[in-house]
């Protein structure tokens, strides 16, 4: 039985609003004092809004019935700063909401906090933040991944119920994975971009982070859709995810991806014993050959500083925000490289390769998907990594996204479901699960079986 209600998963939260068995005051009152407990030592919020239970009466009677959800503070909202977690933003408060913020206080949730990320989202750590670094609830001598850490250690450590990320090239699904909980990244273009703060345009893709699938099912539900705001957003029809949760997956065809790949020797058979679930459940398991995604990083590398150039060019102090002088080392240093892969003479050696070679993923992927419903891999070549393992390392969010950076340049979705726990360290392994675009009901199916037939998930484990 649970003893605090922040505790509860979102469906559970739900079900005792609608029974009548809690009060919506009763969850703010049991988060807000595990919050001033717990805050300070993990750095996960960087700003809380003192209205949100006020706002949360008012939203009883809409579906998400005022409950709380801590958002990457990299989406725009009126009511709180965003700052992307740069000096640069640090005062700035949005004259515009979010898409996604908006559609979510449309549907009664409440945006309760803003929470800490790499600066920028430029990095898989969240040490790259100007407001130090957040901590992993589940081992607090190591790192929650990035960039989306702040809304992973969130809910990881029920300061939320469920939080929203966003993803560029795995900043949803490598912090869910270090972490132990779950991350839906959507179909590129599923789930509008207005108001949350660029990184790289053609990739970047807002999502859940959640405490089970179900969960992240019941916000992606809420939050998707076209919105013509966003010229890249997709007019393709949203399905209901809840649909596809309890369903057989027997006769589904899975390729499994990545397993023979340097590096990966120590978790391989922890991987190979997971999905042997799948197999166990009726699906149709093969290991697979795919472009080596170590090519991934240089094409991830080029194409996202060279949008990262352009992007950071609006922040010089005169519209909004500070000058360039605060930008932090590792902006500047996405700025530099990324205006050099763009000028004149470098273009066609760099950036018009790279996006090539991004056709050759695309094109390797349709074809995997003419024989297969869903492609697994591990979501992170490992657990993990101690505090202060970025220091030095320029490359450090490339290598940990590398399983995830395929996926991402092809603009697919992807779910991460925690997979294994050590129980020498409490660090958890996740295991991605990749589907073809508009396809996140496939996906769905498979993370859902594989949570509810293991004991991964630590929430599904105290009902």
């Amino acid at each position: 039985m649970t003893n605090s209600l922040n505790q509860l998963t979102l469906k559970q939260a739900l079900n005792k609003i609608d029974s009548n068995e809690i009060s919506i005051n009763e969850v703010y009152q049991d988060l807000e004092k595990e919050i001033s407990v717990n805050n300070s030592s993990l750095n996960i919020y960087l700003n809380i809004d003192k209205k949100a239970g006020k706002d949360a009466s008012q939203a009883k009677n809409k579906p998400l019935k005022g409950l709380p959800i801590a958002v990457k503070d990299n989406f725009c909202t009126t009511n709180l700063p965003t700052t992307a977690s740069s000096k640069n933003l640090e005062t700035f408060i949005p004259p515009q909401e979010s898409t996604v913020t908006k559609k979510i206080k449309e549907a009664g949730g409440v945006v309760f906090g803003k929470t800490n990320l790499d600066a920028w989202a430029h990095g898989s750590s969240t040490e790259t933040s100007a407001f130090g670094r957040t901590l992993n609830p589940r081992n607090k001598n190591h790192l929650p991944g990035g960039s989306s850490g702040g809304s992973a250690a969130a809910v990881a450590s029920d300061l939320a119920i469920v939080s929203i990320g966003s993803e560029t090239a795995g900043s949803i699904r490598q912090p869910s994975a270090w972490c132990g909980v779950v991350g839906l990244k959507p179909t590129y273009g599923r789930v509008s971009r207005f108001g949350v703060v660029s990184m790289a345009s053609s990739t970047d893709s807002p999502g859940p982070i959640a405490k089970t699938v179900e969960d992240a099912t019941i916000v992606f539900n809420h939050i998707a859709g076209h919105d013509p705001r966003d010229a890249t957003s997709s007019q393709n029809q949203v399905p209901d995810l809840t649909k596809f949760l309890n369903q057989d997956i027997s006769g589904m065809k899975i390729g499994v991806l990545y397993l023979d790949i340097p590096g990966l020797e120590k978790i391989k058979t922890i991987y190979e014993s997971q999905i042997k679930v799948l197999e166990d459940l009726g699906a149709r398991v093969e290991f697979v050959k795919a472009l080596n995604p170590r090519y991934a990083i240089s094409v991830y590398t080029v194409v996202q500083r060279a949008e990262v150039s352009s992007n950071l060019a609006r922040y010089d102090g005169i519209r909004y925000g500070l000058d360039r002088s605060h930008f932090g080392d590792e902006a500047k240093r996405r700025i530099m490289l990324g205006t050099y892969t763009l000028s004149k003479g470098y273009a066609d050696k760099y950036y018009n390769l790279a996006q090539k070679v991004r056709t050759l993923f695309i094109d390797d992927f349709n074809k995997l998907f003419e024989k297969y419903d869903v492609l697994v891999s591990p979501t992170s070549p490992g657990y993990a990594k101690k505090v202060g393992a970025t220091e030095g390392e320029a490359m450090f969010g490339e290598l940990e996204d590398m399983l995830l950076e395929p996926s991402s340049i092809a603009g697919l979705p992807g779910i991460s479901v925690p997979c294994y726990r050590d129980p020498s360290t409490n660090l958890y392994l996740g295991l991605n699960i990749v589907a073809p675009m508009f396809r996140e009901d496939l996906m769905v199916k498979v993370a859902d079986a594989f949570e509810k037939n293991t004991s991964w998930n630590s929430w599904r484990s105290h009902e």
